[in-house]
Parts: C-alpha cells; structure tokens; sequence
C-alpha cells in the first residue's frame, strides 16, 4: 500500500516538474511586478528631519490614553485617532518650543492613511490607497503635511489591512520628521546603510552561484542541482534585505512595485529553502515533496490574483504567510523523523535544516504581536545561511570537478583497455586462420 502511494507522487520528484514549477511561479511574479508598475503612479519621496508629537489617542470611539514614548499603538484593530500639537526638539534631543506651522512636517507611513483635521481647515487626506496613485499604490512611504495653526489637531489613522503593519503606528510617531532637505535623507538613508550593503553582497554572490551551477549543468556535475537552488536562496535573500530598507527603488520608482519585490523575495526565498530541504529527506520524501508542490501552487495563486483582480497583493500575504507556516510545521514534522532515524553527521543536517522553518515562525508570530517587524529573525539566519552555502560550495565544486576528472581519466583507461582487448582478439583470429589456410 505504502508503495502504491509513493509512485502516485514520485512524478512529483522528477527534476523536470519541479524546474515547471518553479518557473511557472517566477512568470506569476514577474506578471505582477509588470502590472503593478503598470497601474501605479505614486514615487517615494524626500526624507525628512525629525520633531515630536505630544497628545492622546483612541481606539474607534473608545477612550482617550495618553501617548507615552515607546508604548505600543495597535494600528489593526481599527481606526486610531491622535490629538495633540507638534514640538520642536533641538538636535541632541532637548525640548525647544511648540511647532508654529513653518516648515513641513512629514509622515512615515506603513500602509496606513492618514486624514487631517484643523480648526476652521478642511481635512487634509494622505490616502495610500488614493486612485490618483493607482488601485495597488500600497507600501511605505513618505507623506508631507504643514498644520496651519497652534490649536490642538486630530489626525485620524486608517489601516486598510489586517496583518503585517500592526506597529505602524509606533513607526510613524518615531520617525515623524521635518522636511530638511539632501542631508537629512543623506542621514537616513545611512541608518540603512549596513543592510543594504549585505544584500547587494548577497545579490553578486548569487550570480556567481548561478554561474558556477550553469558551468556545472554543461560539464555534468553531479551537485549542479544543489548549485542552482543555493544562487536562487541567496539571490531572493539578498533581494529582501536591500528592499526591507528605506527608500529603495533599484528597479522601479513605484512604491507598489517595491511592496510586490519584498513580498516576492520572502516568498520564493522560502519555496526555493523548501525545495532544496525536500531534496535530503528519505523516509519522509513523499510527505514533503506534495506539501511543497501544494505551497508552490498556492504562491502562483497569491501572485495571480492581484494582477487579474482588485485584491491587493499586501492583503494576500495574511494567507500566504498561513499557508507557509502550515507547510514549515509539516516539514518539520518530517526532520524529527528523519532526525530519529539518521546517525552520525547526517542528523546535524536536518536539524541545521530546521533553522529557516524555525525563523520564519517567529517572524510571523511577532509581527502580528507588534513585537517586531521585516522578518527579524529570518535575516539572522540569512546570515549563516549565507556562510554554510559558501562553505558548501565551495567544497562542492572542487570534489565535483575532481570526480569529474576522474571520471573521464576512468573513461579514456576503459577506451584504451577496450582497444588493446580488441587488438588482441584480432591477433588471437588470425593466428587461428593461418594454419586454416596452410
């Protein structure tokens, strides 16, 4: 029965249906990133400098709390209303006076909309979702506002998602700047610096990854698979952290499709880790080859519904993120088994292997909490995922190209002992013929 069951799925294993598959969630992507710079209009912005917000906030209609610097505002269970004025802090932190109105105040925002209410002033709407920008205009962005007058002001707080930006509030109120011009965004994009300049490192590794694993696919290297799976995971791994920081735009100014590169970056980076996990499982090879083809399909559908309708490809990432989560606990399920079944240094592998499943919970868990956001814990492990391929590749390609080698050194022995075998049935033929003929 149980092989009954296996060779139902075992067309699941070969390479050329996986290579399909991944190829064919690569065309969703890409789909979706063409359509989103397609139909949205809205640029990031200038950076600004910093002030402070004094006041009070609520819940929908509920009651006023004071606003105390580094408690948490939940900004996904409904509109938040803050009331109060804006204060000038001088550049070591010290109070200067009230905000008279002068220069610019700008607002990060985190898929959030902002609407602004001033006595005697009609409100002032900074509208993420505005069609002015295009119907998927959904990201992190700057926006810019300058109230008019002393009086106390309300600034009403709109999340149109559920999942995923739960501190949005708290990073709006931290970073709420004046607009300062080239130096300060100098300033702030410098905060980013360091990750940024990680993830490009990540990026032109990839490739040469990539590249040694198309040299390897021409020369016939047993491990060129692996190769190409390991360029994949650092080049999407790469790709989150240079998007996971401000004000990045490498391939489009539009902030809709830098929102669908991070989303896309995250989520193939965890199809292709479980890709190449299912690749060392052997009790348990069936069980993680279907749960990896059921998620493959699931990223497709995530990636298609935003371009062929009006759902947002930000609100998809709740059920992705709850479809990747159920597919990591299956999969490790099936390294505990491996693990009680494996000896020597093969069990250090799959519990190795546990670490990318492990991050990704925790990721999930603590955003929605409000804990933390940009996937934390998953960059940590980005970081020795990154060494532990280098080192593997390294001893990969060297022992690949030797056993090559060999290989054909092996070969070139065969054809020379098959042609001296050869020669010496001849010789062995015609010394029985010339008696024949004698």
């Amino acid at each position: 029965m149980m092989e009954t069951t296996k060779s139902k799925f075992r067309f699941l294993n070969s390479a050329t249906i996986k290579i399909v598959g991944v190829l064919l969630v690569l065309l969703a992507a890409v789909l979706l990133l063409w359509h989103s710079n397609a139909t949205s209009y809205q640029a990031q912005s200038a950076l600004m400098a910093q002030v402070y917000f004094d006041g009070d906030y609520r819940i929908g209609d509920g009651e006023w709390q004071k606003i105390v610097k580094g408690n948490h505002i939940p900004s996904t269970e409904g509109d938040v209303t803050l009331r109060g004025n804006f204060h000038i802090l001088a550049p070591d932190g010290t109070y200067v006076g009230l905000y008279e109105g002068d220069i610019p105040i700008a607002f990060y925002v985190d898929h959030i909309n902002l609407t602004f209410y001033e006595a005697g002033e009609a409100p002032f709407v900074a509208d993420m979702e505005y069609p002015l920008f295009g119907v998927a205009a959904c990201g992190v962005d700057w926006t810019a506002h300058t109230p008019k007058n002393k009086e106390p002001l309300e600034i009403l707080v709109h999340n149109p998602h559920s999942f995923g930006n739960e501190t949005a509030i708290d990073e709006m109120l931290a970073n709420t700047a004046f607009w300062a011009g080239i130096e300060f965004e100098k300033s702030v994009l410098d905060r980013g610096e360091s990750q940024r300049d990680v993830g490009l490192l990540f990026m032109i590794v990839s490739l040469l990854f990539l590249g040694s694993a198309l040299f390897s696919s021409l020369i016939h290297i047993k491990n060129s698979k692996l190769l190409w799976e390991l360029g994949g995971v650092i080049l999407f791994a790469g790709t989150y952290l240079v998007y996971s920081t401000d004000s990045i735009s490498l391939w489009s100014e539009s902030i809709a499709s830098n929102t669908v590169l991070l989303g896309c970056s995250m989520m193939l980076y965890m199809l292709l880790i479980l890709i190449a996990l299912v690749r060392f499982l052997k009790i348990t090879k069936t069980v993680g080859t279907v749960t990896v083809s059921l998620l493959g399909a699931l990223d497709a559908l995530c990636l298609v519904l935003p371009t062929a309708s009006n759902v947002l490809f930000y609100d998809m990432w709740l059920y992705w993120a709850a479809a990747q989560t159920l597919a990591n606990v299956i999969l490790l399920g099936c390294l505990v088994r491996e693990v009680v079944a494996a000896k020597g240094k093969e069990r250090f592998v799959y519990l190795g292997s546990t670490l990318p499943l492990i991050a990704f919970g925790a990721d999930v868990l603590m955003i929605d909490m409000g804990l933390w956001n940009n996937g934390v814990a998953s960059k940590c492990v980005f970081i020795v995922f990154f060494v532990v391929a280098m080192v593997a590749v390294l001893k990969i390609i060297p022992n690949s190209i030797i056993a090559v080698a060999k290989a054909k050194e092996l070969e070139t022995e065969k054809i020379a002992l098959n042609a001296k075998l050869t020669e010496s049935r001849m010789s062995t033929m015609m010394s029985q013929i010339r008696p024949h003929f004698i």
